[in-house]
């Protein structure tokens, strides 16, 4: 059985984030190098980590106690520990000992950075409006409302491509088609040409969701399951 490997690269928007790729098991044996290399990045200064467990087969509660020990005083300082790709296993013990309550879990490296960086209130994406669609549609002005939440929508599936629907019913669109996207992954669906390559924030797309009730991945999945 293979013992630990890990790898320490600094990414982010002003490359302060320290992304530790750990391959192999974390137990008894292997936790102590873990924890010596997460005290001595603390010890330089750094205090936001992503820990990627793609490669990592096991941890042991002893494994996980190394990111219980060193979470407290990281977060004390205004930093953080995210955890990105675990595998079934591993996943299923860090829910059964409940460290789902202490730690956040993000479906890629990708989407916790980008949540250290909006924290943060770093500008990580140009949200520049889209140059308005000058091509006539073949329906009437009337036949096409924008949107605000709570407000009726009148339009016709059959006249309209979905590049053409408004900003909420093409996020309602992309959830009923997948409830467990990410938001990192639903911003990169609206990005496409299907749905008319809508370039939007971050903070304005978890606004939006927020508003139609569907912020969190149970909540999409609970509106999949009602229509």
């Amino acid at each position: 059985m293979q013992g630990i490997k890990i790898g320490v690269r600094k990414v982010g928007a002003k490359f302060d984030i320290i992304l530790l790729a750990i391959s192999g098991y974390v137990d008894t044996t292997t936790c102590q190098e873990l924890t010596q290399t997460v005290q001595g990045l603390t010890e330089e200064g750094h205090i936001q980590f992503i820990t990627d467990l793609g490669g990592v087969s096991y941890i042991s509660s002893a494994g996980w106690g190394v990111f219980m020990g060193e979470i407290k005083g990281i977060r004390e300082k205004g930093g953080d520990i995210k955890v990105v790709h675990m595998n079934p296993e591993v996943f299923e013990v860090f829910e059964m000992l409940e460290f789902n309550r202490i730690l956040n879990y993000y479906d890629s490296v990708e989407e916790a950075i980008n949540e250290f960086d909006l924290l943060r209130g770093l500008d990580i994406v140009q949200s520049e409006s889209k140059p308005a669609n000058t091509k006539k549609s073949s329906l009437s002005s009337s036949a096409i409302t924008e949107t605000v939440p709570g407000v009726a929508v009148a339009f016709s599936n059959e006249q309209m491509s979905v590049s053409d629907f408004p900003l909420v019913e093409k996020i309602k669109r992309i959830v009923l088609e997948n409830p467990f996207l990410s938001l990192f992954e639903i911003k990169k669906v609206l990005t496409s040409d299907q749905y008319g390559q809508v370039n939007i924030g971050w903070f304005k797309l978890h606004s939006v969701l927020k508003s139609l009730s569907l912020e969190t991945k149970e909540k999409r999945y609970r509106y999949y399951r009602s229509r």
